[in-house]
């Protein structure tokens, strides 16, 4: 289960794009709060703060306990703007959640056993096709990661999500077997392979025309 962390927010009454920026000069970022059958509230965060979190993974289904003016709202980011040259948050958004909500987050997968995997051994690549897992779960029980264990993988095998057990109560969003990772062959490998495929045919011509 992911651990609540603590941020502190400010009301921001002004709203625009003056009142953004001005918030960001001062080393704060704009932000709202909604959901919850609550009004939508403009709020700020420091920066330096929101940047301790930010860049970590699973961010997105990181519980927040937003304290701000004496009271306290639990919340869950949805969405950052970021600056497209500095990459700086330029605004957030917060969901409120209620105690046993269900919500849906995207959590990060994680990849153990590496050592154990015998296409690995020899040389395969882990090819990761989804580094992080949209699920429905409940809101007091996120999972930190989904944990894929690569045991007795072999090149050329395909982990499905059918395959990764998961927590309880936790579901994925998209409903089909899809895929999470492959082990694939070295590039070396591929390359040996491939000029044997072309000069087959070439062979066969040479001999016909003789």
């Amino acid at each position: 289960m992911t651990d609540t962390t603590t941020l502190a927010a400010e009301a921001k009454a002004d709203t625009g794009t003056g009142a953004a920026r001005a918030a960001r000069r001062q080393g704060r970022v704009p932000g709202i709060v909604y959901g919850g059958g609550a009004e939508p509230q403009m709020i700020t965060v420091e920066r330096r703060e929101l940047d301790r979190y930010l860049n970590q993974p699973g961010f997105y289904s990181r519980l927040f306990q937003l304290h701000m003016g004496g009271a306290t709202q639990r919340v869950i980011a949805r969405d950052v703007q970021r600056h497209p040259v500095s990459d700086q948050p330029l605004h957030i958004d917060f969901l409120r959640v209620a105690a046993g909500a269900q919500i849906t987050v995207a959590v990060p997968v994680q990849f153990i056993n590496e050592d154990e995997a015998p296409g690995i051994r020899r040389g395969g690549l882990l090819n990761t096709v989804r580094h992080e897992i949209e699920v429905y779960c409940p809101a007091d029980a996120i999972p930190d990661a989904i944990t894929v264990d690569l045991t007795g993988l072999e090149i050329g095998d395909t982990i499905h999500i059918s395959r990764i057990p998961l927590p309880e109560g936790v579901t994925p969003v998209i409903d089909r077997d899809f895929t999470v990772a492959t082990i694939v062959a070295p590039t070396v490998m591929r390359e040996e392979a491939a000029p044997q495929a072309i000069e087959t045919p070439a062979e066969t011509e040479t001999t016909e025309q003789e």
